[in-house]
Parts: structure tokens; C-alpha cells; sequence
């Protein structure tokens, strides 16, 4: 009696909320395996991402994954060189957010900030003036616009010596990306973690959906609502 009481019960709640219920699970469905947000409470990506942005992630740009799990039941694309991608780290035991510097059977070396792969030094220019601006107001940090491929953005280096300036050449493994924070002096990327497997990576970042400023009373950075990264 008892059981069956507790079965009708599930059954009206069902038949009162299925409307709701159903709503609930396509969304899960979808932040699982289509597109969700991720908060950056680092600012290990700035200053292409602040602090307090929520951003966007196309988690079909590479993979069609099973809802709820890391698994690919169809590989869409792979990551590439400038990339902003969102990958579950096991080695540092976290989801973390970085760019793609080098992919597969890239030799990637690093001195003093200047990045070179496969023995070709990458480009790097002075930003506009509003990145200056931006600059003056970090504590003298330096901002240098830096091309990877097709893809032009900017990195922030510390005006003093950290002794993460230098790498020596690496080869990329197979199956593996070398990843970098675009601040450079105060990332834990593939300098501390190692290559990122590529099926750690579960999707790519290209906009910011909104932002929150932690050191103004979390009040809104309306500038910085759907900004391009």
C-alpha cells in the first residue's frame, strides 16, 4: 500500500511539473554537450580575459560528446595554434582556461618572452593605444600583441624578472598541445602541468558572455557583455 502510494505521488508530481522537469533536463543536456559558461577566477588570461568574465564555450567545436561525460562519439575538429580552449586538467586537478601554442609535432622554445616554433620567431607588435592605457593602469606591466597564425592577441609580461621567461625546445607529443596563459609571468600552464591531452579538452572559448567586477562590488562591466576574445 505504502508503495504504491509513493508511486502516485512521483506520478502527480510529475504530471504537475513535467513541463518544468523537461526544461530542466534539455538544459543540462545542453550545458553538457552543446554550449555552457565557465567562470575565470584567475587572472592568468589577462588582459584578453579579466577576472570576473564568464565566458562562452562551444563544446562542439571539436567533439560530440556523450551528455555527462568526457566521452567523443564524433570528432568535429582539432584545436589550433591561438586557440582559447577549456580543458579538465588531471594533472592540476581543475578546469583550467589557456591558449594553444603548440599542437602536435610543433617545436615550441621560449627566451625571454619570445616564443619560436619550428625555428621561426614569432611576430610581436605594439598594441593601440587603448591597450596602452590599459597598461599604465596594471602596475607598469608590459603588452605586446603577439600572432600565432591568423590569430592576433596580446600578452601581458611582468616588468620584472619571474625566471618563467625561458623554456628550451620541446617537441609536442602526439595527441598532446603545449598550452600558455597570455599573462605569461603568472600562468600555471604547460610549464607547470605539462602537454594537455586531447581528450582533456572539452571545448573552445571565443566571447565573453558577461563580466562581474570583483573589485568594484561585483557590479556589472557592461563593456565587456558578449566582448570578442
Amino acid at each position: 500500500m505504502g508503495r504504491s502510494q509513493g508511486m502516485g505521488k512521483l506520478l502527480q508530481l510529475w504530471r504537475d511539473n513535467r513541463g518544468i522537469l523537461v526544461f530542466l533536463s534539455l538544459m543540462f543536456v545542453f550545458r553538457s554537450a552543446v554550449a555552457d559558461w565557465n567562470d575565470v577566477p584567475s587572472g592568468s588570461m589577462q588582459p584578453t580575459i579579466e577576472i570576473g568574465d564568464r565566458i562562452l564555450v562551444n563544446k562542439m567545436a571539436y567533439d560530440l560528446r556523450l551528455p555527462f561525460t568526457t566521452v567523443s562519439l564524433v570528432k568535429r575538429a582539432d584545436p589550433q595554434r591561438g586557440d582559447i580552449v577549456i580543458f579538465l586538467s588531471e594533472a592540476a586537478d581543475n578546469r583550467l582556461v589557456k591558449r594553444v601554442v603548440g599542437v602536435p609535432g610543433d617545436v615550441v622554445a621560449m627566451q625571454h618572452n619570445v616564443l619560436s616554433i619550428n625555428g621561426e620567431q614569432v611576430a610581436y607588435h605594439q598594441p593601440d593605444e587603448a591597450v596602452k592605457a590599459y597598461s599604465a593602469t596594471d602596475g607598469g606591466s608590459q603588452l605586446l600583441n603577439e600572432q600565432l597564425g591568423d590569430i592576433t592577441h596580446t600578452v601581458k609580461l611582468a616588468p620584472f624578472a619571474t625566471g618563467r621567461d625561458s623554456f628550451a625546445p620541446v617537441r609536442v607529443p602526439q595527441s598532446h598541445y603545449l598550452v600558455l596563459g597570455d599573462n605569461r609571468d603568472n600562468s600555471a600552464d604547460s610549464r607547470v602541468i605539462g602537454f594537455v591531452p586531447r581528450d582533456e579538452i572539452v571545448g573552445r572559448a571565443s566571447s565573453v558572455l558577461f563580466s562581474l567586477d570583483h573589485d568594484n562590488y561585483y557590479l556589472p562591466r557592461s563593456g565587456r557583455f558578449l566582448a570578442a576574445l
